[in-house]
Formats: C-alpha cells, sequence, structure tokens
C-alpha cells in the first residue's frame, strides 16, 4: 500500500547547488530552487547574503566570517534533541569542527519547504539530503581552500573546519574571508557525491554534547509560552460544551466588570469552522483573565453529541468491526473467506483501546500580533505546514502573510501538529487591534485536546485439521485524524474502493508471513463527529499492535507453542516481507534478529516465582516504508489478591539502522517505553456527555515515578539507513505486558488501559 510518509521525504524538485562570490563573502545556496522558484531567483538571493560575508547555504547551514556554522532546524525541538541529530549530519560530511556549530530554529517561511516534525521522520526524511549538502559543502570548501594552499585539491583534507595539504591548512573561517569561487550541481551530481564511510565519521553515532541542553537548563530556552509583547492583553477561553455544532445564545459578564484588569468578553466567529460556539475573556493579566472566566455565563445551545458516553463510541465500533461489509481493503492477501470456510477450528478475540489525552507539561499557548498586514505566530508547533491553510481560511489572508515564529515545546507528542489553539488568539487580536496571548488552563487544554480515539478491532484466525494457522482476518474501527485533518494524506484502498487513513491502521500490514491475511481500516463516523481524533505518540501501531502483537500471543497458545519461536515462524522474509533498499534492508529478518537477541538477553523461558511472568512482544515502527525494528519482553508480578500489577523490568531490543546521535536515541526510547507503560496500565480517560471527563492530574493518572520499571535497551549495531526513532519503541511495550499478565496469571487482558 501506498504510504504517506513519503510525501514527507525532503526531496525537492530542481534541486542544485549553487555556489558563487561577491565582494569579500564567500556564498553557497544547497537545494535553494524550490518548485515555483527559478535559478535567477536564487542567484538573486545568494546575492543577497554575500554582503554579510557568509558562507551560506541559505536552506540547511551558513559560515560566517569568524568560522561559526549556523545550521537551520526547521523541525521542532520537544525534547527529542532534533537539531542535534541533523546537526551530525551536516557536520559529519561538511568536515566541520562541533565547537564551531550553532543551531537556529526556523520561522515558517516558504524557503524551508515542507515543514513537519511527526512520524518519527526528522532524520529518516532528511538524511540524505543534509548529507549531500554537507558533502557539496565540503567539496566547495576543499577546492577554495586548495587554491589559497596553491595545492592539489585530491591532496587536502578537510576536517575540524580546516582544509589541510602539505603541512599547511587554512581554516573554513580564512576560506570565507579570502575565497573566490562560483560553482553549480546538478541534481544527479548532488545525488553522485561521494559520502563519507561510515567509518569515517566522527559525529554520526559518537558521544557528542547535544547542543540544546544548555540553554534549558540555564533556563535560557524560550518556549511559546514564554512569549510577551509590548501591549499585550491576555485570553482565557470559554469552551462549547461540544467540539462541533454549540452556539452561544448569551453572555453575562455582569460579574466580571467588577474584577480588575478585566476589559471584556469576545464571541468568536471562525471562518475556518474550527471553532464553533466559542468565546474568549480578555484581561490586562492572567490572573484577571482567569478570575473573570470563572464568573462568566454563557447559555449555549450544544451540538448534537452532547450525550455520546465513551460506551457508545466503542459499541459502535464493535458494530462496524463486526460488520464484514465496512470498511477499506488495506492487506487483501490470499482468500481469508475461503480459508475460514474449509477450517477445522476458527479462534476470535476484539481488542479494545480507551480515549487517551496528550497532557503536554506546556498548555495549549498562542501569541499573535498584526503588523502592516502581516499575521505574526509565537507559539511552538509541530507541522506548520499543515495548520497554514486553515489559519489562512480562518483569518482571510493569504498564507503568505502569516508567519509562525518556532519556539521550543514543552511536550507535542502529536498534539501540536494541529495549531488550532492559535485560532482564538488571532480572532482576538484582529478584533482588539493589539497582540494576544492565550493560554489554556489543563482542564481547558483536556477538553480542546485532539485527543487519541477510542478503538475496536476484531480479529478472526482459522486453522486446518493439522493445527496450522491458515488465515487471519483483522478489522479496526476508530476515528481517523487525517480524515478531519490531512484529508489529501488519505490512502486508496488496495481494491480502488474508497480511502482510508494509513496513520490509523499502520501496524496491521505487519511483516509475518501469513496464508491467507485480509484487514479492513473503518471509520467509526460517531467518534468523528463527537471530537477531533488526533495523532498521539505512536499513533495507531499504539492501538493496532496492541490487538495485532496480542492476538499473536493467543494463536501461539492454542497451537501450544512458545510464543517467541511462534513468531520467528513467520518472520521468514519471503515475498513483500523481504524488504527492499534503502529503508528496510534485510525486511522481516532483522525483526527476527530483533527477537533472538532480546530473548536471550532477557534469559526467555527462565523459571520464575508464582504470580510473575515474561510476555513478549514485536513491532516494526511506524510504517513499511520507515520500518524500525523492535522486540521488547516484559516481566511482571501480580497480586493473587489485589490483582495489582506491577511491571518489574523491560528489555527492548531496537534495529533502527545508523544510530545518528546515541544519547538521544537512548533518551527517546527510554520514554516512549515508559509511555508505554503508563498507556497499558495507568492513563485513560473517558467521554461523558460530549467530553472528556478526566480533565486533571487528580483523575487522568499517568504513570509515577514510583511505578517506573528497570529498563534494558540496546540498539543493534548497523550501518543501514537511518529510520524513526521518537515513536516506535512504545508500541510493542502494551502488548508485551498484557502477555506478560497472562503468562503470570491466566487472565487474558483485551482492553487498554489493562483493568484485572
Amino acid at each position: 500500500m501506498k504510504i504517506p510518509a513519503e510525501k514527507m521525504r525532503a526531496t525537492l524538485s530542481r534541486r542544485t547547488f549553487l555556489a558563487g562570490s561577491a565582494g569579500a563573502g564567500l556564498i553557497m545556496s544547497v537545494g535553494v530552487v524550490l518548485p515555483g522558484c527559478s535559478r535567477e531567483e536564487a542567484v538573486s538571493e545568494i546575492a543577497m547574503d554575500a554582503a554579510s560575508r557568509a558562507f551560506a547555504p541559505t536552506v540547511w547551514f551558513e559560515i560566517n566570517a569568524d568560522g561559526a556554522i549556523l545550521i537551520n532546524i526547521a523541525k521542532a525541538e520537544m525534547g527529542q534533541h532534533v537539531g542535534t541529530a541533523l546537526a551530525r549530519i551536516i557536520a559529519d560530511e561538511l568536515g566541520a569542527d562541533w565547537n564551531d556549530i550553532r543551531l537556529k530554529h526556523v520561522d515558517s517561511d516558504p524557503r524551508w519547504g515542507y515543514m513537519v516534525t511527526g512520524g518519527s521522520w526528522s532524520v529518516f526524511t532528511t538524511f540524505a539530503m543534509l548529507s549531500q549538502a554537507g558533502a557539496a559543502g565540503r567539496i566547495v570548501l576543499r577546492d577554495a581552500g586548495a587554491l589559497l594552499l596553491d595545492a592539489n585539491p585530491d591532496d587536502c583534507t578537510v576536517e575540524r573546519s580546516r582544509v589541510t595539504a602539505n603541512g599547511h591548512e587554512v581554516s573554513f573561517a580564512e576560506i570565507v574571508q579570502k575565497g573566490d569561487i562560483s560553482r553549480t550541481f546538478t541534481d544527479e551530481e548532488l545525488a553522485a557525491l561521494p559520502l563519507k564511510p561510515a567509518s569515517e565519521r566522527r559525529f554520526i553515532g559518537r558521544e557528542t554534547q547535544a547542543l540544546d541542553i544548555p540553554a534549558k537548563t540555564s533556563g535560557e530556552a524560550v518556549y511559546g509560552i514564554d512569549v510577551e509583547l509590548p501591549g499585550m492583553v491576555y485570553a482565557h477561553p470559554l469552551i462549547p460544551p461540544t467540539r462541533y455544532g454549540s452556539s452561544i445564545n448569551s453572555i453575562d459578564d455582569t460579574a466580571a466588570q467588577d474584577i480588575p484588569g478585566y476589559l471584556q468578553t469576545l464571541e468568536l466567529a471562525d471562518p475556518s469552522n474550527q471553532l464553533q460556539g466559542w468565546a474568549v475573556v480578555i484581561a490586562e493579566n492572567y490572573p484577571s483573565a482567569m478570575k473573570a472566566a470563572k464568573t462568566i455565563q454563557v447559555d449555549w445551545t450544544p451540538g448534537p453529541t452532547a450525550k455520546v458516553n465513551e460506551a457508545d463510541i466503542l459499541d459502535e465500533g464493535a458494530r462496524l468491526a463486526a460488520d464484514k461489509t465496512s470498511g477499506v481493503l488495506v492487506v487483501d492477501d490470499g482468500d481469508v473467506a475461503q480459508a475460514h470456510a474449509g477450517a477445522a477450528k476458527t479462534h476470535n478475540a476484539i481488542y479494545r483501546t480507551g480515549t487517551a489525552l496528550h497532557f503536554t507539561l506546556e498548555p495549549a499557548n498562542a501569541v499573535v500580533e498584526f503588523i502592516d498586514g502581516q499575521c505574526h505566530i509565537h507559539s511552538g508547533n509541530q507541522w506548520q505546514s499543515l495548520i497554514l491553510p486553515v489559519l489562512a481560511k480562518s483569518f482571510g489572508m493569504e498564507e503568505t502573510d502569516i508567519i509562525i515564529h518556532q519556539y521550543y515545546l514543552g511536550g507535542g507528542f502529536g498534539r501540536r501538529l494541529w495549531g488550532d489553539q492559535i485560532i482564538p488568539a488571532a480572532l482576538a487580536a484582529r478584533a482588539l487591534g493589539k497582540p494576544v496571548k492565550i493560554v489554556f488552563q489543563r482542564p481547558d487544554d483536556s477538553r480542546f485536546d485532539c485527543v487519541r480515539s477510542a478503538s475496536v478491532q476484531q480479529f478472526d484466525a482459522s486453522f486446518d485439521g493439522e493445527g496450522k494457522l491458515t488465515g487471519i482476518e483483522h478489522a479496526a474501527a476508530a476515528g481517523w485524524p487525517t480524515l478531519s485533518m490531512a484529508p489529501g494524506f488519505l490512502v486508496d484502498g488496495v481494491d480502488g474502493n474508497g480511502k482510508f487513513d494509513a496513520f490509523s491502521i499502520s501496524g496491521a500490514d505487519h511483516w509475518y508471513t501469513l496464508p491467507n491475511h485480509r484487514v479492513r481500516a473503518i471509520n467509526n463516523d460517531l467518534a468523528q463527529r463527537t471530537f477531533l481524533p488526533g495523532w498521539l505518540r505512536s499513533v495507531g501501531p499504539g492501538w493496532i499492535g496492541w490487538g495485532v502483537e496480542s492476538f499473536m500471543d493467543e494463536l501461539a497458545g492454542l497451537a501450544a507453542e512458545d510464543p517467541i519461536e511462534f513468531r520467528l515462524a513467520r518472520l521468514d522474509a519471503a515475498g513483500k516481507n523481504a524488504g527492499k533498499s534503502p529503508e528496510s534492508v534485510g525486511g522481516a529478518a532483522r525483526l527476527a534478529g530483533v527477537l533472538k537477541e532480546v530473548r536471550e538477553r532477557s534469559g526467555w523461558g527462565r523459571e520464575l516465582p508464582e504470580g510473575e511472568g515474561m510476555g513478549v512482544a514485536i513491532c516494526h515502527g511506524q510504517e513499511r516504508t520507515m520500518p524500525t525494528w523492535i522486540a521488547s519482553v516484559a516481566h511482571v508480578a501480580v497480586d493473587p489478591e489485589t490483582r495489582k500489577v506491577t511491571v518489574k523490568k523491560i528489555w527492548q531490543s531496537i534495529d533502527c539502522g545508523t544510530v545518528v546521535h546515541p544519547d538521544g536515541a537512548l533518551a527517546q526510547a527510554e520514554g516512549a517505553i515508559l509511555w508505554g507503560v503508563s498507556l497499558a496500565l495507568h492513563e485513560g480517560a473517558t467521554f461523558k456527555d460530549g467530553q472528556v471527563s478526566q480533565r486533571n492530574l487528580d483523575t487522568y493518572t499517568p504513570l509515577r515515578m514510583a511505578d517506573v520499571p528497570e529498563l534494558d535497551i540496546r540498539f543493534m549495531q548497523s550501518t543501514e539507513f537511518p529510520t524513526g526513532l521518537g515513536e516506535p519503541p512504545l508500541i510493542s511495550v502494551p502488548p508485551a505486558i498484557g502477555n506478560a499478565i497472562y503468562a503470570a496469571s491466566g487472565i487474558r487482558a483485551r482492553d487498554l488501559p489493562i483493568r484485572l
């Protein structure tokens, strides 16, 4: 199937590398000829940079006359050290000194191309391009340095920001100050540039300080919530009783008028229709806005989903999953119906997940100001290119007149892929003619969240007379984020009938070889109408993996086989599961490799005390077009009287190809695994009367420190193409825990969060 992640690849059509000189400055451009931009425009842009005496790729990096290397980061920093990872790629190929590297997180100017930070795509989609940019820069600097050294370029080495030949050297700074060069690389020449072998890398895969940590530890890092502008007022949201269809009958702010600092309450009309039935309280300061909001009386007419509860959404999902005519075909290998009709034995199961919130440490916020016909937005955002068209519609402006200034994110996890918190601030700022800052208090942030949809999966398996598995039919129903927020990313069904949200079904197209396999993706329309489904860290695999890997354990039990051996027998890398270059070389064989590794390291099969058990689960990360091979083993204890589950230890083996930033990779894996534990046992929300009922930490209870298990994580040594890492380590954790619970207690958990 075609995966939308392909659209995220940062390959630029009409891409060229341009280098030139003007005056005393040496300037360079890598990849500036974007669609709609002529070569002449690109050269003109380079000429403008010459005055600053900078060797400047207008997209990715520049070197000033002092030798400082500024790398432009078009990805959001939310704790994953993405800037450090991307800088390593350029610095390695460029031959830079790490001490010369500086980072700049850029705004939403079109020059940066398509901007998104999600799906664990950042390194995967930019590795080749940034490597080529660095290599091209190295060649230009080498050749210019050779001229200054009166040496043959082939005799020069480039490292530590210096070009050396015959015992003499010239620094990048000197080359920028004195060099004179003009050169163009075609797209084909860029692709053919010789890249350094892994053995010659100095930064990729090596211990190197993360460049974003000092600012965070010193307090210098600026988050969206930190922004203040002169003349700014504060807005507090008044959120309607339903996401859709609510309308305001009247607003009574009589009591608020006695609160010092209170200014007024605005009813909002949003042309994009993202906000329906909204009002905001305006005050001179935030405490006054909060106090006033508690006194405002709003009479709403609720929307049509005001009586919808969690059970209604799950019941509708179960109904849809049971209807074999529903949904869109994602996988249709062999003949599942025939296998089922001729089966000697069948087995079915239903797996469900409840609603889950993002609950970022930094709640939703934005500061918006209109200046000279332009809208300036100050807010952390993960997907600028997605929200800009919506903002343009809401504000009645051209996208080019809207600028999103990027800041650190105090947690994203998919919530800030959608920037709808910007809309109320902007509408208020336009109405008032002054900057407006909106900050959501935790309960409002929870009500406004783009939650992970509740889901229902039905599995039907068939066995022949010899007890061999002959087929699996899999149906998954949930609200689809892509349907509401990015419909252009919907994918055609394999039979050409209908479209589906690949992000909500990824993982069902797994790497097991099955004789017959059928998968249907089903949109739960009731969920879609009740709330705005969102992308939560790991997206669809967070619930798909729960069902697939738990059901595989059930089937192993029915076959009376060891769960790991049962899986390995189906990871034969045959046919479509053989993998392909560059992203999935080795295919299912690499998935089998991590499974074997974690089996040995965890001591799988050893004798455990009564009430304890071990469970296993595997996953391939986000998409088949970007597989990260992961196997997890969980060791749990189940109290026979209280049924309290304690996760004692989790082993995880990860093959993500080349590990670009080892410390960051480990931190990402640790965070993802712990969130997996949290989603499995601790956190969860339910809808009541059209809204989530758990809105703060007194009722929404993520993993606490006391419940953190021991973690044993190992990355497989590899020089293959790097794949994603932010989300995949989460996916196999809940099913590994569920399978361990079964091993310890004989209780098969089929709902997340697990409640025994």
